[in-house]
Order: structure tokens, then sequence, then C-alpha cells
């Protein structure tokens, strides 16, 4: 059992995009390490408080009753640690101030930063990262959440819903951009519990798949079929990350979108939305088809909510194995609760060995719960181009002949499982219902 040392150190720092529950862990770390006799200092705006010595010393009344507030008290930012001579700066900040633990709050960025500092120091600092990220990619155990991605599904859930009592009420499509760089995570668990009519994710594009006009005369047939159902309304959820999965020639749309410290893809400055807009509404015009639609995105709105209870209590939990990992010795880790259990990923475990990025955590498009989301999506199936009376009520609302449209939608259904489709008479069931 570790005893109080009071000449022990410990810095904590917040780096990238802000997520619910970052104040949580920074009032848990402190807590925790004030009652071991440690000395608590709070860097501000993440690295760049290393990099720039600003730093201050934290008290159990600064960290009291900040656990149930979004945001992070200490600020945030996405300075590079590796970038320039900040490594030689951030050494320097730590060794003036005789640090010797660490704690980070981030995503693979944040982690990927911390090892190398740590590497660094020389066996000088000893580390512990909380894996922070509303896109729930990072390589936690099978079902284990990032902390954040549970309060930003819940707040984007409740916005979708508001967007399609809207879309409903004003006979208009929206197109909803969710934040999710590498993953669909936050897009599906989205789109699937406030029951989006359809949902984008790169994880379901192989290579040679994925480019902007496949989205778009997806999202063309989602809005013929909804036609030929009677409705000519609907919400669609696309994953930013569908950005990144397109082909290099793919990009040259996107020209001035610029790249951020990290060398990612500004994708706040690519209006996704906005472009496969117009290209669809286009397309539908071609055919005598007027259809309203708006992109609306989310992301922003979603990161410095008010955390829900489950990530409140993840996080203290979490904050508090982090300091227990150090106090024990240990260094050099993700902190990760499995089972209600505290585990230890070694960074060198989150990389990949080619790369030396930090391994993402992709939605498996295998699963049930994906094949669950597919099937109440309102979205062409193979099954919708193997029945003759399908394909001719699509080609009616389509504007087009029944072998025109199988020549012009087929390709999107090639190889398609047939699970992915409602049973017929269920979904006609329900098309009269709505019709009556």
């Amino acid at each position: 059992m570790a005893t109080k040392n009071t000449t022990k150190r410990l810095a904590v720092l917040a780096s990238g995009g802000p997520a619910p529950g970052i104040n949580s862990v920074i009032s848990a770390v402190t807590i925790e390490a004030i009652n071991l006799g440690w000395e608590v200092y709070g860097v501000h705006d993440g690295y760049r408080g290393l990099v720039e010595d600003d730093l201050e010393r934290l008290t159990l009344h600064d960290v009291s009753w900040i656990h149930f507030r979004g945001g992070a008290v200490l600020g945030m930012s996405r300075t590079n640690p590796a970038q320039g001579d900040n490594m030689e700066r951030i050494v320097e900040t730590l060794q003036r101030h005789n640090i010797d633990l660490l704690v980070t709050i981030g995503g693979d960025d944040t982690a990927f930063g911390a090892s190398v500092i740590a590497d660094k120091m020389g066996g000088k600092l000893r580390c512990a990262h909380v894996p922070k990220t509303i896109d729930n990619d990072l390589p936690l155990p099978p079902g284990v959440p990032t902390f954040g991605y549970t309060t930003a599904r819940s707040v984007g859930v409740s916005m979708v819903q508001n967007l399609i009592v809207d879309a409903q009420t004003t006979g208009r499509w929206y197109l909803v951009v969710s934040m999710g760089r590498q993953a669909g995570h936050l897009a599906l668990g989205i789109g699937k519990a406030a029951g989006a009519h359809i949902t984008l994710i790169p994880e379901e594009f192989g290579p040679d798949e994925a480019s902007i006009d496949r989205f778009a005369k997806i999202l063309e047939g989602a809005v013929i079929k909804g036609r030929a159902h009677g409705r000519n309304w609907g919400v669609a959820v696309l994953a930013e990350g569908l950005i990144e999965v397109l082909k290099p020639s793919e990009l040259e749309r996107f020209p001035d979108a610029g790249r951020d410290a990290f060398g990612h893809i500004r994708l706040a400055n690519i209006n996704l939305g906005s472009i496969l807009s117009d290209i669809v509404s286009h397309g539908l015009k071609e055919r005598g088809i007027d259809t309203k639609f708006r992109e609306i995105k989310l992301g922003y709105e979603l990161r410095c909510a008010d955390p829900v209870p489950f990530d409140i209590e993840y996080t203290r939990d979490l904050g508090y194995g982090a300091v227990k990992f150090l106090a024990d010795g240990g260094s050099n880790a993700m902190v990760v609760l499995e089972e209600n259990r505290r585990q230890f990923v070694p960074f060198e475990k989150m990389r990949d060995p080619d790369t030396g990025r930090t391994i993402v955590r992709n939605v498996d498009v295998s699963a049930e719960s994906y094949l669950v989301a597919r099937r109440y999506m309102q979205r062409l199936t193979r099954k919708d181009l193997d029945d003759r009376d399908d394909v001719e009520r699509l080609a009616q609302a389509a504007n087009c002949t029944p072998d025109e449209f199988v020549a012009e939608f087929g390709p999107l259904v090639e190889g398609e499982p047939d699970a992915f489709a409602w049973e017929d008479e269920v979904r006609d069931e329900l098309a009269d219902e709505e019709k009556s």
C-alpha cells in the first residue's frame, strides 16, 4: 500500500478537444493526490502550459465542486509537444518545478505526446493517461466507452429528435454531420438511438468504395425510398470521418480545408453536409423532384455539456485510478475500467508497431448492433431491388423506369446481406398505415 510522500509533485493537464467529464477527472486526481500528501499543479491549456511554464498550485477548494460542470477549468489546446523546440521547453518546465508525476487527459494525440515526454525524461517522470474523447475510438476493452461519449450521444440524440419533428413539420431533409474523425461510433450512436432515417459512417466503405458521389447517391436513394412510402422528409446523420476515407483525388474537392498541428485535415472547415446537399438536390431536381435540404453540424454543442451521472461516476473512478496507479509505482500506461475493475494498458500496446500512432477502435460493422442499426434505416436494400413491385414503386417515386432505377441504384446494394432489410410484409404494412 502506498504511503504519503510530501516530496511528490504531480501535474495534471487536459489536451485536445473538450469532452464532458474532464473537470471530474481533474477533481478526482487532485483530491486523491492531496489525500496522499502530494502537491498538485494544474497545467493551463494542455501542453501549451508546459511549453510556456503556465502552471498553478491546486487546492481542495479549487476542485471540490467542479465535477458536475462541463468544459475544462484548466483550459485546453491542441499544442503539439513534439513540434519545434516544444519538447525541450517542456522538459525544462517539468525540471524547474520538480514535477515527477504527470496525469494527462485526452485522446490518441495526447497519449502519444505523454509517452514521448516520458521517454525524453529518461525515467525521471512517471505518467498515467486518462482516455478522453466523445468519438469513442480509443483502444479500450470491448463494450467500454471513452468518457464523454455517453453524454455527447445523449445531447446529440435530443437535438436530432427535435430535428426529426422539424423535418416532418416543414417537409424538408436535414443532413446532420457529427464529430468522429476516424470512427463512426458517435454518429451511429446518435442516429440509431434517435431513429434517424439513415446514418453513414466511414467503416462501412472499403478502400475503393468511398467517394462523395457514392455518399450522395446513397442519400438520394434514401430520399426516393421515403417518397415511395409517402414520406417527403427525413434526417440523415453523417460521420465527419467520411472525409478521412476518401481517396487523395477526392480530397482535391477541399483545397482550402487546411491541417492542424498534428497534421490532421481540419474537418470543421469542410462543409460535408452542404456539399452533399447540393449534389443530392441537383440530382433530384433533374428527376423533377424539389426537396429542401439543410446542413447541421453537431460537435461543438456536445463537447462541453454538463456530464450525465454515468460520466461523472466513471471519471471519478478513472481519476482515482490514475493516482493509485502512480502511487503504486506504475508508469506510462492508460487507465481503463473493465467490469468495474481498474486496468492499465501500457503505452506501447496502444500503438501501431508500424506507424507508432495510437490504435483506433472502429465500429465493428459485422456486429449485431450494427445489423440492428441498418435494419431500421430508410435505406435502399437488396430486397428493395429484388422485388418487382418494390422496384416499380421506387421507380415511380424517382420518375424513371424500373430498369433505369435498377441500373442506377443497383450497384449500391451489391453484396449486401439480406439481413439488412425489413421483411416485405412488415414494411408494406407500415407504408399502408402511413398512407391511411
